[in-house]
This record gives C-alpha cells, structure tokens and sequence, in this order.
C-alpha cells in the first residue's frame, strides 16, 4: 500500500545555540510529489522550533496541538510535550496518527512518538525520519571532529544525509535559536 513516507529532521545543541532542519521532499510510495515541503517551524514566538517525519496531514495535526499546548503552558515545552504524548496515547483518533515531533528551545530538545516515547537526547543530538540514522551519525562526527556552528552542523549533516537517503533531498531548511 503506497503512503506519504520519508524525510529527514536534525537538531543540534550547541554551545548557547539550537538548530533544526529538513529536508523538503514528501514521497508517495516510489513517487516524488514535493521537493520544496518545510517541515521545520518556528512556534510560540519564535521561541521554540518543532520538526515532523511521517505522514503530512498526521503531522501538521501534531504541530496544532503542540501549538495549543505550548500556548496553555506558557510555553515549557516539557510541559507541553508531556500532555500531547498523554492526549495522543490516549485519545482515539490521535493513536492513528503516524508522524513524530522534534521540538526544542533553547535549554530543551525533545523525540515525541505516538506510542508513548519523550526522549531527551544525551549528546545534544536527535534525528527522525528515514535518513535520521545517517543525519545522527554525521551530526555526531561533524560535532566531534569540527568547529562548526549548530546550524552548520545541521545543513552539512543533510546534504551528506541527501547523498545517502533515497527518501531526503537537498532542498534543505535550517532554523535556529541562539
């Protein structure tokens, strides 16, 4: 059965600064119908940033009640995060959803899934998607072995993870909290 799959989503934590990005492809089975998709964005007065993997239109329901989370909580995202992961474990029609979140500010960065995970990463560094296991491991080398900014870091681990991942592409996004 075809589904909307694929993408890549980094955050990286570096000295006093936090980035994210993505790449911009949605792929329908073996099909590419968007390269240009932003699937990184800044929430709650540019405070926060939040990424998405898996399906679109699961996604952006994610992002909503993210949004309405962090406006109820005066924007803690660790609040936030743990009363979405709670509605979407629970609630019937979130349970069917198949995307996960990447959010962070500037202290915190954190994995949510529908089945129950809120992970706070040890290193500074997260990844989802299909390449996420490549942007990880080039985030992590490019983090050890360089002094390049978090944002940096961040585009240089997609364009490698686009080079690797049939499901990612070069059409990368970045944002960043300093």
């Amino acid at each position: 059965m075809d589904r909307f799959i694929g993408t890549t989503v980094l955050c990286v934590k570096k000295d006093n600064e936090v980035a994210m990005g993505g790449d911009g492809q949605v792929t329908f089975g073996n099909t590419v119908l968007k390269a240009t998709s932003k699937k990184v964005r800044r929430l709650y007065n540019n405070k926060v940033l939040a990424g998405f993997a898996g399906g679109v239109a699961d996604a952006l329901t994610l992002f909503n009640r993210f949004e309405a989370k962090l406006d109820e909580y005066r924007g803690n995202i660790e609040r936030s995060a743990v009363e979405l992961v709670k509605d979407w474990r629970t609630d019937r029609a979130l349970r069917r959803l198949e995307a996960m979140l990447i959010v962070a500010d500037k202290e915190n960065q954190l994995l949510l899934s529908g089945s129950g995970e809120l992970i706070s990463p040890d290193d500074g560094i997260i990844a989802i998607g299909s390449g996420g296991p490549y942007a990880l491991a080039s985030a992590r080398a490019l983090m050890k072995h360089s002094n390049l900014k978090a944002g940096e870091v961040v585009k240089e681990s997609l364009i490698i993870t686009s080079n690797i991942c049939i499901y990612t592409n070069g059409e990368i996004v970045v944002e960043e909290i300093s």
